[in-house]
């Protein structure tokens, strides 16, 4: 009986040198700009001053975290964040996955391929260009203004209402940018199911709705458990461009989030305090890789397959 002799590292570089090349481009990137940026990491427990660099600063420890925390606008960003953070999870999962379902199930290819070029456009539109689309239609002589005006709705500037509409705005916005591009993934993973389990169903007896529930569905669920828990990762991560360029100091109790808080306390009034912005985005990364693990543990226990 032979046995099986492992293959040694430089034996496999001498086969695949080729390979070994092409690997130096993304890893160049990922180590140039993700892991040597992470020792700014330090600045979260400095004065940082940058005069005397990363290692000459003056060392606070907690400082930054406690003048972060103990702000007066802190908890109602928080509580902004938080409830964003969730309408977002909802909402830019729910309506890529409805949206990929339902370009899947449209016939006619060309109208297919019209539909998805169509919904994913807007996601090559910058956050500027989008806020003032937002802007120009929701003030009181809006597009979007006049539409809701004629449901019943009061003509006002719809992004200045100091109230709960700023989270629904915010996520809209997102949904409309994002769901196209969003939805491609889903589609990418109908388009590998296999013709076969659509032809047995439908010996079966089943109709359109039934195979979209039985085959379908638990066909693309891996790809559904990956985006939904990568998506719980980031949600805490709430968008900072689009709440920054719309928001404004009337509207702060509904629409301050951590990042928009962090910038103007960091940045505000003249003042630069690099080391409180870092503490405030440790402090994000952290919560998002716990909701991360969370969220992937949730999916192994209820869905039975996790993203690792």
């Amino acid at each position: 009986m032979k046995t099986t002799r492992s293959v040694t590292w430089r034996e496999d570089f001498r086969r695949n040198w080729l390979l070994y090349l092409l690997f130096l481009i993304p890893a160049s990137y990922f180590i140039i700009f993700h892991y040597l940026p992470m020792a700014g990491i330090f600045m979260a427990f400095e004065n940082y001053k940058p005069s005397r660099g990363l290692f000459g600063s003056e060392i606070v420890w907690f400082e930054n975290f406690e003048e972060l925390f103990m702000g007066d606008q802190f908890l109602l960003a928080l509580r902004n964040t938080s409830v964003m953070a969730v309408i977002n999870l909802i909402l830019g999962f729910t309506v890529p996955l409805t949206l990929g379902l339902l370009i899947a199930q449209v016939r006619s290819k060309r109208a297919a391929r019209v539909v998805q070029t169509v919904t994913y456009m807007p996601y090559f539109v910058s956050a500027v260009v989008c806020c003032t689309l937002a802007k120009e239609f929701l003030n009181e002589t809006g597009a979007i203004t006049k539409l809701l005006c004629a449901l019943g709705f009061e003509q006002q500037n719809w992004l200045s209402v100091r109230g709960p509409v700023f989270w629904f705005i915010n996520a809209l916005l997102g949904v409309w940018q994002n769901a196209g591009y969003g939805a491609i993934i889903y589609i990418a993973a109908i388009s590998n199911i296999s013709p076969d389990l659509y032809e047995a169903a439908t010996v079966d007896g089943a109709n359109r709705w039934k195979q979209l529930t039985h085959v379908t569905v638990p066909c693309i669920m891996p790809i559904c458990v990956m985006m939904f828990t990568l998506q719980i990762g980031m949600m805490f991560r709430t968008g900072f461009d689009k709440v920054l360029l719309i928001y404004m100091p009337y509207t702060y109790e509904y629409s301050d989030v951590l990042y928009t808080y962090t910038y103007r306390m960091s940045f505000g009034s003249g003042s630069k305090s690099f080391g409180l912005s870092t503490a405030s985005g440790l402090m994000q990364s952290i919560i998002s890789t716990i909701l991360l693990f969370v969220g992937n543990a949730l999916s192994r226990r209820i869905a039975k397959t996790s993203l690792f």
